[in-house]
């Protein structure tokens, strides 16, 4: 069989459960992707609870504030959401480079790894015995300790120690996120030696996001692309790899690949969603009429919520404020037809039925 674009799009989005059966729990969903980013944090919900079965946004909110994964800075200098039994391998693999790369940024913020150390002390101090506290509360004990309390060199104290393993996401409090100790609240795991979680990183990414290449692993995590052999060469027949437009690509053959009957045929991603931030090269194609116009990327802007029909990057949407109902605008591409047009709608109601709001759709 000749591999196509789009057999590698629909093995991917059958791969990421978007036209596959959904898997159990949220948490599962987290695993299948290892990490989903998440700096906009209820979009990145939606991520989740779209590929898990029967998924609403009290189930997806109820099992992180149950710890049943987290939300932290790991992998990439950005927060992404990862189940607890991957947080210390990964970050103990990937967090050297990512500090390591951030450290001109952070001497231009007066940190350094002496600074981060003692903002350590004091997180072990106040979220001691398990206590969760959001930023604003903490900032009152860090700057009795002399050190950094407000604005980003705040925020980048936090993401240091999120780095370096100190402290991770706790329960929400209100709309505001906390933290905790990484120590106190996850059981230890043993140590992986480098090739060991360097082989497990790669089947991960490769099994959660395949067909995928080399260069879309390393733009997804802190490697090298000479990593990233080196894992494939460990990794050895567990994954398959195919050939599409002379590029190279990768995918764990025991993964789901068939559309499930009945899928939808329409899906709202939300911005950042892993089925189009993790491809630039090879993404969607744009159908004729798109609402960004003629000179629209060949591949879905990872920054919009991106609509898709058919295999298509359809338009964008987005929600708009309103208490008690989900008001959903839809920008969608002149040249889709009735038919399209209703699946996006439907797609629209599922999104309703998630957020458990009566739905208002505005196509345009």
């Amino acid at each position: 069989m000749g591999i196509t674009r789009e057999w590698v799009l629909r093995r991917r989005m059958a791969a990421q459960r978007l036209t596959s059966s959904g898997l159990p729990e949220p948490e599962d969903a987290v695993r299948l992707l290892t990490c989903v980013q998440s700096q906009e944090a209820p979009n990145a919900m939606w991520s989740v609870g779209m590929r898990t079965r029967g998924g609403t946004d009290d189930r997806v909110r109820a099992a992180f504030d149950e710890g049943r994964f987290l939300r932290t800075h790991i992998l990439r200098p950005t927060w992404h959401f990862v189940a607890p039994q991957d947080l210390r391998w990964i970050l103990a693999l990937t967090s050297p480079k990512v500090l390591s790369s951030m450290r001109g940024h952070f001497a231009g913020l007066g940190l350094d790894e002496d600074v981060a150390a003692r903002g350590a002390d004091v997180f072990r101090k106040v979220l001691a015995g398990r206590t969760a506290l959001t930023r604003r509360e903490i900032a009152p004990h860090l700057e009795a300790a002399g050190l950094p309390h407000k604005g980003q060199p705040l925020g980048d104290l936090h993401l240091m120690n999120e780095l370096h393993g100190v402290i991770v996401s706790g329960p929400m409090k209100g709309a505001q996120h906390t933290y905790v100790l990484v120590d106190e609240n996850l059981p230890p795991e043993p140590a992986l030696d480098r090739d060991e979680a360097v082989a497990r990183l790669v089947h991960r990414f490769f099994a959660g996001h395949g067909p995928a290449s080399i260069k879309d692993l390393t733009r997804w995590a802190a490697l090298t692309q000479a990593d990233v052999r080196r894992g494939l060469e460990l990794v050895g027949d567990r994954l398959e790899r195919v050939e599409v437009d002379g590029t190279a690509l990768w995918l764990d053959p025991a993964v789901p690949a068939r559309t499930a009957p009945g899928a939808p045929r329409a899906h709202l991603l939300p911005t950042y969603d892993e089925a189009t931030l993790t491809y630039p090269a090879l993404g969607f194609p744009v159908a004729q009429g798109h609402p960004r116009g003629p000179d629209a990327d060949p591949w879905i802007d990872p920054y919009a919520s991106t609509v898709l029909v058919d295999g298509l990057n359809a338009g964008t949407w987005k929600r708009a404020p309103g208490r008690g109902v989900a008001r959903i605008e839809l920008n969608l591409a002149t040249s889709l037809t009735p038919d399209q047009t209703a699946a996006v709608e439907t797609a629209a109601d599922r999104l309703a039925a998630y957020l458990g709001a009566a739905r208002e759709a505005f196509v345009t």
